[in-house]
């Protein structure tokens, strides 16, 4: 995708309670964007989810990658973890900047998708229940953290997870029985749970952008 077909731009989003940076990428004519919600202890400059967003956007969609803490915050949690698995105060940030995206002029018209790795996975699946979503995937998801919010998803849903994780496909089978929107549960052979191995993020990438042009366009 060269620079002429996609418009790139640093933002500062206000979510309500906080300021938090991001970054963007609008492929020229897109129909959506995918909001993306990084794991337990990363940021925006996350490497697999980056990858993920440059495949997406190769595909023709919109993506927002952005901090869901402050850096003081960032600096606390390196600390003492206290607030990567503070799935409520992670979800009202993910609200808090699709609300924030609705207000862009840039952003009138398209569809929306979350991206959610790991802890944000279950922030993406709480906070679609205040937004108007149009799709989820979840990365090596900790869907369960969503507690009660799992029964009144609407958004169609997808979870990938590795064939070498065996924890975490248990508790995503344990999120698929309680879905109640369109959802699937793809096993990515060979993948341990941060599918670091040769070719598992790809099948990840291709995964999450047929769902999302499927559910987008």
């Amino acid at each position: 995708m060269s620079k002429e077909t996609a418009r790139t731009m640093a933002v500062t989003i206000d979510s309500g309670d906080a300021l938090l940076q991001g970054d963007v990428v609008l492929p020229t004519g897109t129909s959506g964007v995918v909001l993306f919600a990084h794991g337990s202890g990363s940021s925006r400059f996350s490497t697999r989810n980056r990858y993920v967003a440059g495949e997406l956007a190769g595909a023709g969609l919109g993506t927002l990658l952005f901090d869901l803490l402050t850096a003081e915050e960032e600096q606390r949690d390196q600390l003492d973890a206290s607030l990567r698995f503070d799935i409520e105060l992670l979800a009202r940030r993910l609200a808090g900047a699709t609300r924030w995206l609705e207000r862009q002029n840039w952003a009138n018209g398209l569809r929306r998708g979350y991206f959610g790795a790991s802890t944000g996975a279950a922030a993406a699946l709480a906070a679609s229940l205040e937004c108007d979503v149009q799709a989820i995937v979840s990365r090596g998801g900790r869907p369960d953290l969503a507690g009660a919010a799992l029964r009144r998803v609407a958004a169609p849903t997808l979870l990938i997870v590795g064939s070498r994780d065996p924890v975490v496909i248990e508790l995503n089978q344990q999120a698929l029985r309680l879905l109640q929107c369109e959802a699937r549960l793809e096993v990515v052979p060979g993948a341990t749970h941060l599918f670091e191995e040769p070719g598992t993020l790809e099948q990840v990438a291709l995964l999450a952008q047929r769902w999302f042009r499927r559910w987008l366009a």
